[in-house]
């Protein structure tokens, strides 16, 4: 069975360590970015099966993020959950109009972020 890929956009640090932890462990192949610009780097060379994007971060945000990645048709296949702070339905609204196949507000937990991603690659 081949590897999942999965990029974790996010700035917060402690996030970060903790999901790339745990994909790792789920037999994942973990890319990290910690903003939209850097995210959208990594897609130039690597097409992940997932994505965790997180909304509020630096220089490029995550409903920019997405929008970028839903113009390039090499990424359609992606699975993308927001991961926010913001839990106003009007943001989680944004979030999935933009094209997220989920929305998860923070706090969250790791073991349902995970399942989460599973069930959204079963789909496939």
């Amino acid at each position: 069975m081949n590897m999942k890929k999965i990029l974790i956009v996010d700035d917060e640090p402690n996030i970060i360590m903790s999901l790339e932890y745990t994909f790792k462990k789920s037999n994942f192949q973990v890319f990290i970015a910690r903003d939209g610009q850097e995210a959208l780097d990594i897609l130039e060379s690597e097409i992940p099966d997932a994505i965790i994007l997180d909304v509020m971060m630096p220089n490029v945000d995550g409903y920019a993020t997405i929008t970028e990645i839903k113009k390039n048709e090499k990424l359609n296949h992606c699975k993308i959950v927001f991961l926010s702070a913001k839990n106003k339905e009007s943001d989680i609204e944004k979030g999935i109009n933009l094209g997220a196949n989920a929305y998860m507000t923070k706090p969250f937990s790791i073991k349902k972020l995970v399942e989460k991603i599973n069930e959204l690659l079963e789909e496939i």
